[in-house]
């Protein structure tokens, strides 16, 4: 009953015209991810909700805008290191080699620093917030979730290891719903679904490991232990970023929303002028 109203209050609150405006804390992903959720943030700024965004005081692409207001905290590090940490990002990305694990302590460093910054939860627990808009790939925005004990909703593109299915505990038929590791089709031979089914019980192992610092900072904040689906399972909303019909066949849970979009800026329209030339 609790998670019908959390998604039944947070639908009204994304909805123009059923509410008198709610107070959103937006905790995004610093990046491209940025891009297309600044653009639903602005649209519910619009709509009358009073809207908060956090960042980091050292970032790309995340100024101070009049739509919304803009609350900093202090960071360990500098522009430089954030820049360092992005060319070796796409250096791997280009040699095809494994995710960069600074990329990771980077973005656990941020949310460390937020945690340790005493004027910036003071400030977020007197603004008493109705619920959080947050990117969880990096965990922090879940984790500062929990901590405050507020309805969060997800705001994504997808995770490593299923984890955008398994957490919200869709069912997940390994006969033909392929591991993303295995490039399987949904379409599969004997042997397939046996490297399927395999795959598919290691994927939280390994996720395990990826996600280790975060899991240890959200433990230390929350003073208990918790696990990676603690984080994740308790979104009352998954707003997916992506499109259901370009996706293999397979049940969803109806708190998960496709919504489409990708992590990108928003074109410019072509000039009059080449519209008319390419006629």
């Amino acid at each position: 009953m609790t998670l019908r109203l959390c998604c039944a209050w947070i639908f009204i609150l994304l909805l123009p015209g059923l509410s008198d405006g709610g107070k959103l804390l937006v905790v995004p992903m610093v990046g491209s991810h940025w891009l297309s959720m600044q653009q639903v943030v602005e649209k519910l700024a619009k709509r009358g909700h009073e809207v908060v965004v956090i960042i980091p005081e050292v970032t790309w692409q995340m100024k101070t805008t009049q739509a919304y207001t803009v609350k900093t905290y202090p960071v360990s590090y500098t522009l430089e290191d954030l820049n360092n940490v992005f060319h070796e990002y796409v250096t791997t990305h280009l040699k095809d080699l494994p995710f960069p694990l600074n990329t990771l302590a980077m973005y656990n460093s941020s949310c460390k620093d937020l945690f340790s910054s005493k004027e910036t939860l003071q400030y977020l627990n007197q603004s008493s917030f109705d619920a959080i808009l947050t990117d969880p790939v990096f965990l922090c925005g879940a984790t500062l979730a929990k901590y405050f004990s507020l309805p969060f909703v997800f705001f994504m593109r997808g995770f490593p290891c299923n984890l955008h299915y398994k957490a919200p505990q869709c069912p997940s038929p390994l006969s033909y719903i392929p591991r993303l590791f295995t490039f399987n089709s949904d379409h599969m031979t004997f042997f397939q679904r046996v490297e399927n089914a395999l795959v598919s019980l290691l994927e939280l192992g390994y996720c395990n490991g990826f996600y280790e610092e975060a899991i240890k900072l959200s433990s230390e904040v929350l003073q208990r232990d918790v696990s990676l689906l603690d984080l994740l399972n308790s979104a009352s909303i998954w707003l997916l970023r992506f499109d259901f019909v370009f996706e293999y066949v397979r049940p969803v849970m109806p708190n998960m929303v496709f919504i489409g979009g990708i992590n990108c800026a928003q074109r410019k329209p072509l000039s009059k002028a080449y519209s008319e030339s390419t006629k």
